[in-house]
């Protein structure tokens, strides 16, 4: 059974990073271009 212990805790291991990337990515700024490009679809959508 030690196997499975091992197997459990490593899905432990990777979900726990996985959450910590993902948590670090949300808490990133949008870069300064793509704000930009927003900008832009929204005008261009709104007719302007």
């Amino acid at each position: 059974m030690s196997g499975d212990n091992q197997k459990s805790s490593l899905r432990k291991d990777i979900d726990e990073n996985l959450k910590r990337v993902y948590e670090n990515a949300l808490k990133e700024d949008v870069p300064d271009r793509f704000k930009l490009l927003l900008e832009q679809l929204k005008a261009k959508e709104s007719g302007k």
